[in-house]
């Protein structure tokens, strides 16, 4: 600030003036803090010079100034004549000075190592926030008493304005950053104050030194002795924030003293081999076989890249002495994918322990910068942090911010201050802190707990004890670097010259922490040398013991279901109808002591008609299915947006009280005594995020849950298409990921429209990884396993069905495979109300089972059909009607291939040999470049050409190909169906 020569400040106006000067700001946009901000002080002017110069004013002649100043200017004299020239500093902008310390100090926090955000940015910003401290040496050293928003010299209750400005200097404006009061609970607010305010007195020991830099030590050797044997492949290194294996360390031990027994981790590729070799303990030697290209893999798997995999470890916690468990979730190269992959996990664990606070099992989740701020999953998960049914009691964030995203720059990828702005959309806590910083003790000379720990192993003890507190998410936001390029063979310094140059000079922190704790006679150079000579020593020995290892490690793939020769046949589906006219009863009757809509009332009195006649619609199909399950022990639970009532109004799981607000009742939670228990959660709006959820609390005993999510329209779900595609149907393939998820796809062409009426069932089936020039032979059909063997093999099933008895038994068969697979369901829409479409109970009860083709049983003489007609889903029910309209009953069969994938060779067979005169014509109500068609063609010839020594053509008769998958044109709907059902009933 420009000193006033002519005449010295008053004390009160110092220190408003340091507040004012706190809050202004440019409007440049650094890359690591905000620069802008609208300030709260009321002493907002446009310049140092406008406020300095107006006072000046005001002492010639006081009216030359405006009524608000010279009112301001006026109380400050009064108040200086009244308590003297000595007395302590007596003003409420000293309550304000530290509030905008406490609110906007992080913008000049010290937290690049590099110092490189600082020098691209308006060095201006930093000049602002500083001015507060370069006051005339007469005012800081006059006394200020302490307000009540703040900690520090609480208990004294007096402090110098000079030690107040450098306590909160270095509180707020040295390595760490802290963002927190956004927060809207005053609690939360003031226990965040405290934890950085109040003074503590234990310093760090030589010990928790000496430990510290031991886990600096082992990430350093082992990037160092990883780029001396593989200097040319990837690995995506941990170099420039090695602090994040002690930050990892941290947080694992404050867990487990909290109480915490399993970890359940997902981060990107970035790092992710020193964090499974050093923070899960992962045996080095299989974590070097990896790295040779000969390593075998089973013959059933297909494997994945070393910086993808999973691993799971149980871990004694040295300080502790309790083991937890650390749980390492593979994730692809689709960043941030994993991330409420990871919750769904935790959150079945929580489930299954009876952990309903989270205070047995947590969740971290590491990121990075580019990918937290860019990736809109990132957003669905953080919204999935607070709402019922998918919160996990607070996930712990860890942003590895290496200030970089692959070759962009963060002005270039995001528009935010911060890479971690989103988080503050949920509330969360955000420490920022230099990720190089070993100690910061030195630099302040009084005893505050965070100046005298080494800054990242304070934050990340600061974000578990939040956690375990508050049971909310948290972010670190570890300010770092990435010594390399994006992988180990990129060149980096091609799109950010200025940055490596900076780099290549930049000491590891390694290095610094070790130069500083000789400094200190903590430690020598003999005991550094010992120290890194052992863990080298021990990456020697991996080294060498990995040449023996030939084969996958097992603790990669053990629990995948696609290596099992288990021969555990398909289990028995059927119910006894006591159980089932149980189920309908409950669903059926209105409870007492609630008032239900009227509608609703009708609802349950038609269910009650059907039971009466014995009859189940595909509502009550579903009920008996979850319900015999929940009866026999196993949990289901049923996720997606409005699936409580159901999106077409047919569910109605949850009733709701008409005139009592907030009353509800879960109806399948009160049909028997001891029963599993049924969760039925409507979702955000979001399918990417809570697909993803599901399927990670789908691997969580998938032998003791049924796991569903349904869309509101099966056309939505290629929303959440990396899910589909990365885990579900590949997950079990590359990584043994076992998951029973079933997924519920409204499918079916009503006139709705291309967004309402397609679940794109030809991209499941194409996803199927079976081979469609491999028809099985004679002797393979002939199997009385055959089926069993398929669905053993396959990566999913993926069904159309067109009865509730079907669909009964197709959601009790997901418990009774012999390994859990996932499950691609196409849902009805109309047919739920499709008088037609309904099952007697005959159909559920033992001895029944799920059928994967469904005959005409209505044709009299199979040899006399002329043409057969397969087809799947709905559009049976049409063709059935047509066909009695033109009276062909007994001159064409239809026939349902309910489940389409695996493929059911054996019972097509069948019914092929039934109807060996007839040709054969494949039907949908998908264009033609859609649908099953495509992949029911080539194995139909395959089938065929074996049957009949021939190479019959299979027939179609459906929409045209077409772009856009349905018109969204009434009447062009109509002439399109019409094509197709005359098409298909042609001779």
């Amino acid at each position: 600030m420009n000193r006033i020569v002519k005449k010295e400040l008053p004390t009160q106006l110092w220190s408003a003036w340091g507040a004012f000067r706190l809050t202004r700001s440019t409007h440049a946009k650094p890359s690591l803090r905000p620069v802008s901000d609208h300030a709260r002080s009321w002493l907002n002017g446009d310049s140092a010079a406008y406020f300095e110069s107006s006072y000046v004013d005001f002492t010639q002649n006081p009216r030359s100034v405006s009524a608000p100043l010279r009112q301001l200017f006026e109380e400050i004299e009064r108040e200086e004549v009244a308590h003297g020239a000595t007395t302590s500093v007596q003003s409420t902008n000293v309550k304000e000075l530290i509030s905008q310390y406490q609110a906007h100090g992080h913008r000049r926090a010290k937290l690049d190592p590099l110092g490189y955000a600082q020098s691209v940015s308006d060095s201006s910003t930093v000049k602002e926030l500083e001015s507060a401290t370069n006051m005339d040496a007469r005012i800081l050293d006059k006394t200020v008493h302490i307000p009540n928003n703040t900690y520090i010299g609480a208990k004294i209750g007096v402090l110098t304005l000079r030690e107040l400005l450098l306590r909160l200097d270095g509180i707020y404006c040295g390595p760490i950053g802290t963002e927190f009061t956004h927060l809207t609970n005053p609690e939360e607010v003031d226990w965040i104050k405290r934890q950085l305010e109040v003074e503590r007195h234990a310093f760090v020991d030589e010990n928790r030194k000496k430990w510290i830099l031991q886990r600096l030590a082992a990430p350093s050797t082992l990037e160092s002795f990883l780029e001396k044997k593989y200097s040319s492949e990837k690995r995506f290194g941990l170099e420039g924030c090695e602090a994040l294996i002690p930050c990892l360390d941290v947080i694992v031990e404050r867990c487990s003293q909290s109480g915490v027994q399993t970890l359940v981790m997902g981060m990107p590729h970035r790092g992710r081999l020193n964090v499974l070799a050093n923070t899960l303990e992962m045996p080095l030697k299989e974590l070097l076989a990896l790295f040779d290209a000969k390593l075998k893999i089973p013959e059933q798997l297909s494997g994945d890249v070393k910086y993808h995999l999973g691993f799971t470890n149980s871990k004694l916690v040295a300080n502790t002495g309790k083991k937890i468990e650390l749980v390492m979730l593979p994730n692809p190269s689709h960043l941030e994918t994993v991330n409420s992959v990871v919750l769904g996990r935790t959150c079945a664990e929580q489930f299954h322990l009876g952990d309903t606070r989270g205070d047995k099992v947590a969740s971290i989740l590491i990121h990075g910068d580019a990918a937290f701020a860019g990736q809109g999953v990132v957003s669905e998960t953080l919204q999935l942090s607070g709402v019922s049914g998918y919160s996990v009691g607070g996930t712990i964030h860890v942003v590895v911010n290496n200030q970089v995203g692959f070759t962009t720059n963060p002005d270039t990828y995001r528009s935010s201050a911060y890479c971690t702005d989103v988080a503050r959309t949920i509330n969360a806590p955000v420490f920022h802190v230099n990720a190089d910083d070993a100690e910061v003790g030195h630099r302040i000379q009084f005893s505050i707990a965070v100046m005298r720990c080494q800054a990242v192993t304070f934050v990340s003890s600061l974000a578990a004890e939040w956690r375990a507190k508050f049971r909310k998410d948290v972010v670190i936001d570890l300010v770092c670097y990435r010594r390399r390029g994006h992988n180990e063979v990129d060149e980096p310094s091609f799109t950010q010259p200025a940055m490596y140059k900076l780099v290549s000079k930049h000491p590891r922190v390694f290095k610094q922490y070790a130069d500083k704790l000789i400094k200190e006679k903590v430690v020598d150079h003999n005991w550094i040398a010992e120290t890194q000579k052992s863990y080298q020593n021990s990456c020697e020995k991996a080294f060498a013991d990995s040449e023996k290892i030939t084969v996958l490690p097992p603790s990669l793939w053990e629990n995948s279901s696609a290596t099992s020769e288990s021969d555990r046949s398909v289990a028995a589906t059927g119910v006894d109808e006591a159980t089932l006219m149980q189920i309908g009863q409950a669903l059926s009757v209105p409870p007492d002591g609630m008032a239900l809509h009227r509608n609703l009332k009708r609802i349950l009195t038609q269910r009650k008609d059907m039971l009466s006649k014995r009859m189940a619609d595909w509502a009550l199909g579903e009920a008996f299915a979850f319900g015999s399950l929940l009866k026999e022990g196993v949990s289901v639970r049923l996720s997606g947006q409005d699936v409580e009532r159901g999106t077409f109004s047919h569910r109605h799981h949850i009733l709701h009280d008409q005139e009592v607000k907030g009353k509800r009742m879960s109806v399948l939670n009160r049909v028997f005594e001891n029963q599993a228990e049924y969760t039925v959660h409507n979702s955000i709006l979001s399918e990417y995020g809570v697909l993803g959820f599901e399927l990670g609390y789908s691997l969580r005993r998938p032998r003791r849950s049924l796991v569903c999510w349904e869309a509101q329209f099966g056309d939505f779900v290629n929303t959440a298409q990396c899910i589909v595609d990365q885990y579900l149907s590949s997950g079990e393939k590359k990584w043994g990921l076992q998951t029973g998820l079933v997924l519920l796809l409204p499918h079916g062409y009503e006139g709705e429209g291309p967004e309402h009426s397609s679940a794109r069932l030809e991209r499941f089936l194409q996803s199927c990884d079976d081979d469609e020039d491999v028809c099985p032979s004679a002797e393979e059909l002939a199997n009385p396993h055959f089926a069993q063997n398929q669905l053993r093999q396959c990566n999913w099933q993926v069904l159309n069905p067109t009865t509730p008895a079907n669909n009964f038994h197709a959601l009790r068969r997901q418990l009774a495979l012999p390994t859990p697979k996932p499950l691609i369901m196409m849902a009805p829409k109309s047919l739920l109300r499709n008088a037609n479409a309904r099952s007697s109970i005959d159909e559920m009860l033992p001895g029944k089972e799920f059928q994967c083709v469904i005959t005409d049983s209505s044709v009299q003489n199979p040899a006399s059909v002329k043409k057969l007609l397969l087809c799947s889903g709905k559009v049976y029910y049409d063709l059935v009607k047509r066909r009695q309209e033109d009276g062909l009953q007994q001159q064409i069969a239809i026939v349902r291939v309910e489940q389409l994938a695996p493929f059911p060779y054996d019972r097509i067979r069948t019914e092929r040999e039934k109807f060996r005169n007839a040709t054969v014509t494949w039907v949908q109500e998908e264009h033609k470049n859609m649908g099953a068609y495509s992949y029911v063609k080539p194995r139909m010839h395959a089938l065929m050409a074996r049957m009949d020594n021939g190479c019959p053509q299979l027939g179609y008769a459906g929409r045209a190909a077409s772009a856009a998958t349905a018109t969204g044109n009434k009447n062009a709907h109509s002439i399109q169906k019409e094509q197709f059902l005359r098409e298909a009933m042609s001779l």
